[in-house]
């Protein structure tokens, strides 16, 4: 049965409902990037909730329900609910559009499965600066929803619902499940201690995030932990945690198969490859050798007497240019992938790196021209030795200037948050000065 405020919100909707289509949104293709702004407007959305479903018809109807009881109160009309299926055979997309409620807006994946990308996807079509994540089998309390957005009002980059602090817990669960679950857990602990040592329940499906911590971040998660993915790639600082009890599933069937531990290894895997091989440090000599190697091979086609034959000098300024263009590309793509910047500042990033580029080609040619013309030396061992000495000073320009990382960001993003932005504001001016704790003492 209904209860009364749900009835009283739908009155309050009523005028929308009016000529609601129920239309299906095609998601996005291509990488699993989130933009820094949604693409439409934001429509005064603030809050976005994203619910992946496959063969969840049973359970959307009652769960959007209690959703919308609980948030149009509190926010009205400044939130959506994205239902995000990938083609049930139960058809719950036509299910959850043919509700027809104004804040629900569903999206059929056909070809593309996963529920952490569809989780993605879901938010790269969202309205509003805090993206969240439930499931939809009703196992994920809804009334614990508002407590995670009350840890993002109070400042939180991240809020995570979890099942293993007090007023926590899983409810009936087997032994057998508890064991696995812990196992998993520890295991991810061993493998990625930076990621799993931040969150009380790391592998949680249910938690809010505020857009700016991963805007422009290339995503890439595997089988069902999206948290993992968000924690260990985005630009989280902060992280408040709100506890919940993990129900048992009322309909339907679970999804939990020996698919879904293989795929939750083999994304630790990839985490902590991508992490380990993470350090920008890393990254540029590895491209620093690539890139030497291709100087190379366009300063002898162009220098050598039995190629083109030109000038050391002119042969090294020319040749530079499509190697400096080839390593800002990897360098923007791999090497400060993960850097906190801004993503529409590219233009700026590749000025800035031209500029750096030129002061170490002179350099370069510096050391280069007297080691093959006072010392003898072949142009091309001499080249190598130029290039080696001097990456270090391009290293440490292009890692504190071209891809400076950004600590907070601006105050400018936080105007449209609610009445606690000053409280948060002045928070974020205290971060850049020093390090302090986090929202509700959760340590990071």
């Amino acid at each position: 049965m209904r209860s009364a405020a749900f009835c009283d919100a739908l009155l309050d909707l009523e005028p929308f409902l009016e000529g609601s289509s129920g239309e299906i949104i095609s998601p996005q293709s291509g990488p699993l990037t989130i933009t820094s702004g949604p693409s439409g407007g934001s429509d005064g959305i603030r809050l976005s909730l994203v619910i992946p479903t496959y063969c969840e018809a049973t359970n959307i109807n009652p769960l959007l329900e209690q959703l919308i009881e609980l948030l149009e109160p509190r926010l009205r009309g400044a939130y959506e609910l994205i239902v995000v299926d990938d083609d049930s055979p139960d058809r719950t997309w036509e299910v959850a559009a043919a509700l027809r409620y104004p804040q629900v807006r569903v999206v059929r994946r056909q070809g593309e499965r996963g529920l952490a990308s569809a989780v993605v996807r879901g938010w790269q079509v969202a309205r509003g600066d805090i993206l969240a994540v439930m499931d939809a089998d009703l196992q994920h309390p809804p009334e614990a929803n508002w407590g995670l957005y009350q840890e993002m009002m109070r400042g939180a980059d991240l809020a995570g619902a979890t099942r293993n602090v007090g007023g926590g817990g899983v409810s009936d669960w087997s032994i057998q499940r508890r064991v696995v679950s812990r196992a998993a857990q520890l295991l991810g602990l061993l493998l990625l201690p930076e990621v799993f040592g931040r969150v009380s329940d790391p592998m949680s499906g249910f938690f809010m995030v505020r857009r700016s911590a991963i805007a422009g971040v290339s995503l890439s998660p595997i089988g069902y932990k999206i948290l993992m993915e968000v924690v260990a790639r985005g630009r989280v600082r902060w992280i408040g945690e709100v506890p919940y009890e993990f129900r048992e599933r009322v309909e339907g069937e679970t999804k939990l198969t020996y698919r879904i531990c293989l795929e939750y290894l083999l994304h630790l895997l990839r985490l902590r490859w991508s992490l380990s091989s993470a350090s920008s440090t890393i990254r540029y000599g590895i491209v620093g050798v690539f890139t030497l190697i291709v100087d190379t091979a366009i300063l002898y086609c162009l220098s050598d007497p039995g190629q083109l034959g030109w000038s050391l000098s002119l042969a090294k300024l020319i040749g530079a240019q499509p190697v400096l263009v080839l390593a800002f590309w990897i360098h923007e793509h791999w090497t400060f992938a993960r850097t906190a910047r801004p993503a529409d500042q590219v233009l700026q990033r590749a000025l800035a790196f031209t500029a750096v580029s030129w002061l170490g080609l002179g350099a370069t040619l510096m050391i280069l021209l007297p080691l093959v013309h006072w010392a003898s030396l072949n142009p091309y061992w001499a080249n190598a030795i130029a290039i080696l000495v001097v990456s270090k000073m391009t290293h440490w320009l292009n890692r504190h200037i071209t891809w400076a990382e950004v600590s907070a960001p601006p105050d400018l993003q936080l105007t449209e948050l609610g009445p606690l932005d000053s409280e948060r504001a002045k928070r974020l001016r205290q971060a850049r000065g020093s390090e302090f704790p986090p929202p509700g003492g959760e340590g990071l």
